[in-house]
């Protein structure tokens, strides 16, 4: 099994790549294979029209990371709240990747804040960042409320109470981001998922 983990802030460094790494790390300790792909400094430019007229420069861009998201069989999206919305990297992202790479597969939201918010990035992730590439939300999601607080290397910077609840909630929703993975591949090997007439989500 492997999972991809997609950490959507532009920032260098962030609290969400911080989540990110544990989560990586959490995931490894059980012999899963990981990809963790960032958005630091935004390398990915914006979409435009030319993405589906076999650019090269696009092509040369996007081809290694299609690669890895197409080996993955479930996702981690982590994303942090900005304005009270997901960042546009992150949103720029899905428009770039299609139901070849994602589709069919279980992804579990993230969402990241510094304060006690942090539920509208899960909305309009759950709302429009799905359609058209076919990935699978899963029910569960998590809410890293007051982050720089929790998940901290340095013990002595967590608030004791919070951080144990998030380590704990973390390693219960992996397992189940683990079982949708499972069975879904075994869906995707036994179902017509793609068809040419239905490209694109209605």
């Amino acid at each position: 099994m492997k999972i991809g983990i997609i950490s959507g802030s532009h920032r260098n460094p962030s609290q969400s790549e911080k989540v990110a790494s544990y989560i990586q790390q959490q995931l490894m300790d059980q012999s899963i294979e990981t990809w963790l792909f960032t958005l630091a400094d935004n390398p990915l430019p914006l979409w435009d029209q030319s993405i589906w007229e076999n650019d090269e420069s696009w092509n040369s861009r996007l081809d290694p990371i299609k690669k890895e998201l197409s080996g993955c069989d479930g996702f981690v999206v982590i994303a942090p709240e900005w304005h009270g919305q997901v960042p546009a990297g992150l949103k720029n992202f899905f428009l770039m990747f299609s139901r070849f790479e994602l589709g069919h597969k279980p992804a579990m939201i993230v969402a990241v804040s510094s304060g006690d918010g942090g539920a509208y990035p899960v909305a309009e992730l759950r709302m429009s960042s799905y359609k058209n590439n076919r990935l699978c939300y899963i029910p569960e999601q998590l809410i890293v409320r007051n982050v720089e607080k929790v998940l901290n290397e340095d013990a002595s910077t967590n608030d004791e109470s919070a951080d144990s609840y998030y380590r704990e909630r973390i390693d219960w929703a992996l397992g189940i981001l683990k079982g949708y993975s499972k069975a879904l591949k075994s869906m995707r090997e036994t179902t017509q998922i793609f068809h040419d007439k239905f490209g694109n989500g209605m």
